[in-house]
């Protein structure tokens, strides 16, 4: 039995943490399972229903919100597994999936990360755990012309096992060695496209992303940000959470922009890129979601 650490950055999730301690737990002959739970100082009960929870796990309460890639860092940094899950905590996962997945990844070394099917809202798949890289002719297509063949792959057959460039970190299984080699979680991102740029530090380190549909999670999105329209009736996310969530969802924009293609470009390109950053990013703030 393969061991496995499941890293969980919790922030104000309320019963979604404990159900998805609860289903781990059934599941948990499926692998030696340590699981971590980092919170990011919540004001919610979420922690201490966890902790009613049958599945045992380690918990760092953090005094501060140190956002989503440093938080996960903190188990990351010092992983005794070799194999270690990033999940969200308003994941579910069925019986099936941990073992799957672990035995796609022992299947083939080369293979850096990988996600199954994510699913929302019942049967919709979250394009966002199968990705393309964000390139300024991709995300011009997406956002302009409303054609994700690019930035989310959507012309891919969605059924069957393959490569993809990204995956989202609700469901991100790696190994130690492949972190060893591409680095952790970028920490000048507070909260997303940190695992978009993990995913481009693994390829970079010669390692693919793959994308199984074999099996598959539910994640009921947006429940800590509020920014997501069908999470909008169960989120505990204040006002000023989600204006945070909104200005960290486009500043990333910026960051991964900045690192990863800036150079590759006239600077009359990098402006208008980041012109229409600022022009989403205005819009976005009339509705708070995104």
């Amino acid at each position: 039995m393969k061991k496995l650490t499941i890293s969980i950055v919790n922030y104000n999730t309320g019963q979604y943490l404990k159900r998805c301690l609860d289903l781990i737990y059934a599941v948990r002959d499926e692998a030696d399972i340590n699981v971590v739970v980092v919170d990011n100082i919540s004001h919610d009960d979420s922690i201490a229903l966890a902790k009613k929870s049958k599945m045992p796990a380690d918990y760092i309460l953090n005094q501060d919100n140190v956002g989503f890639g440093r938080a996960h860092n903190q188990v990351l940094r010092d992983l005794k597994t070799e194999y270690v899950l990033i999940l969200n905590p308003d994941v579910e996962i069925g019986p099936g999936v941990i073992s799957h997945m672990i035995s796609l990844m022992e299947d083939d070394p080369k293979i850096g990360a990988s996600t199954c099917e994510v699913r929302q809202n019942g049967d919709k798949i979250d394009l966002t755990a199968h990705r393309g890289f964000p390139t300024p002719w991709a995300s011009f297509k997406y956002y302009f012309l409303k054609d994700d063949s690019l930035y989310h792959l959507s012309t891919r057959d969605l059924k069957s096992v393959h490569e993809v460039d990204a995956i989202s970190g609700s469901f991100f299984l790696t190994r130690k060695s492949v972190l060893e080699k591409s680095g952790v979680f970028d920490e000048d991102y507070f909260m997303y496209a940190e695992d978009i740029d993990l995913c481009f530090m693994i390829k970079k380190a010669g390692f693919k992303v793959v994308y199984d549909p074999t099996v598959f999670i539910l994640h009921h999105k947006g429940v800590s940000s509020g920014l997501k329209k069908h999470s909008q009736e169960v989120t505990t996310a204040n006002l000023a959470t989600k204006q945070r969530s909104l200005d960290a969802f486009y500043s990333t924009m910026k960051i991964f922009y900045k690192k990863h293609y800036a150079k590759q470009y006239f600077f009359l390109i990098n402006w208008l890129i980041y012109l229409g950053i600022n022009f989403k990013w205005m819009l976005a703030k009339r509705k708070l979601t995104v």
